[in-house]
């Protein structure tokens, strides 16, 4: 269906940082498949474990125990605030598993039932997915258009507003849905302050804190997850995209006083956490949480900031500059889409970010002399894009 706003490329080929089209020309790939491929194209590692695989058991049903599976879930608890992991196969269902689960716990945890739903708070500009449930939560109106009646049960809030939080807690209020860097709505990093009184206000009033790493895990803001740079710790994470290296896997992740609301039957999926989406995840994750891999990762990330800002400081169209560790942001109100479709030309892939927005995601994995190709083919397009 006509679903996608192709760019006129046909790939065919990748592998590390570059992918090839059928004509055989080559690119350097710095969309990562939208933050997915976040150890480059095809990593060997991962590679090799799903191969491994292949030759055993490529999927089962979940009524029975799935070693990987549950190895993944142990290595993701170990390395989080969660107790339990749910197993499914994109970020929109892990979203609509963290709605599901907010609404359980008010249900039998709050008592919040009848004709009302339980309310979940999501902010102004925010990307939550396309089902149902998940384009109710996006605090975008493009996203939205055309396929009322929403679901009810979402009220937005301002991003980064703090006098706005105190409109937070209403009677029916029961969680909050947070990216703490807004990947569609413009690559914004969500304030350290704002985030501080959102936190608190959720702690006194028991309100569940749900955050969306779906672009901004598994190492692409510089850690592990984002959160950990903001010094709290969430009730429910959901997690995709870069989990498995490009194999479809999505994961929700909570503390255990939400999790256990979800019994035998509340909730499943036919091919969530199965044999060989588990094994791209353990061995993608057994790379990237690494602490040496997330050093090179924050070093990567600064040299590419101080990079970006040589460009500002020569091209003034370049009015901001936005991101966190490998999710930046270029603001460029008048030559956004141009810059993506420049340095196309020069064999160089890019996207946008909401119109006014170039989003840069280079692999984790990206060399100093591909930051520099990079770089180079950036100050050319905009060179003659500005003469």
């Amino acid at each position: 269906m006509n679903t996608y706003g192709r760019f006129p490329l046909t790939l065919v080929k990748g592998s590390g940082s570059y992918v090839w089209d059928d004509q055989g020309n080559k690119y350097l790939d710095f969309t990562s498949g939208i933050a997915t491929c976040n150890l480059g194209h095809t990593p060997e590692k991962v590679k090799q474990k799903v191969k491994e695989q292949l030759d055993e058991l490529w999927h089962c049903s979940n009524l029975y125990h799935i070693p990987n599976q549950e190895q993944l879930a142990g290595a993701l608890v170990q390395y989080t605030f969660a107790d339990q992991v749910f197993f499914c196969n994109s970020g929109a269902e892990a979203n609509e598993g963290a709605i599901k689960l907010a609404r359980k716990y008010a249900s039998e945890v709050k008592g919040i039932a009848g004709d009302e739903p339980a309310e979940i708070v999501t902010f102004a500009q925010s990307f939550h997915g396309r089902t149902m449930a998940t384009l109710s939560a996006t605090g975008q109106e493009k996203i939205q258009q055309g396929f009322g009646p929403l679901v009810k049960g979402f009220r937005y809030l301002p991003y980064n507003d703090v006098a706005a939080l105190d409109d937070l807690v209403q009677e029916q209020t029961v969680a909050v849905l947070l990216e703490l860097v807004q990947g569609e709505g413009g690559i914004v990093p969500a304030d350290v302050q704002w985030v501080q009184k959102l936190v608190e206000l959720c702690k006194q009033n028991d309100i569940l804190l749900m955050v969306d790493e779906i672009q901004t895990g598994m190492g692409r803001s510089g850690t592990l997850f984002a959160y950990e740079q903001y010094g709290f710790e969430p009730d429910v994470m959901t997690v995709a995209k870069g989990l498995g290296s490009g194999i479809p896997i999505g994961a929700l992740l909570a503390k255990e006083k939400v999790s256990r609301v979800l019994q035998p039957g509340t909730h499943g999926s036919t091919f969530g956490g199965n044999p060989l989406a588990t094994a791209a995840g353990l061995a993608t994750l057994d790379i990237i949480s690494q602490p040496d891999f997330l050093k090179q990762v924050q070093e990567a990330g600064d040299l590419l900031q101080q990079q970006l800002k040589g460009l500002q400081a020569e091209f003034s169209c370049i009015q901001a500059i936005r991101g966190k560790g490998m999710l930046v942001g270029l603001y460029m109100p008048e030559h956004a889409a141009k810059l993506v479709e420049k340095l196309r030309d020069e064999h160089i892939l890019v996207l946008l970010a909401g119109p006014q927005v170039v989003r840069i995601l280079p692999p984790l994995t990206v060399s100093e002399e591909e930051l520099n190709q990079f770089i180079a083919g950036c100050k050319k397009a905009l060179s003659q894009m500005t003469s």
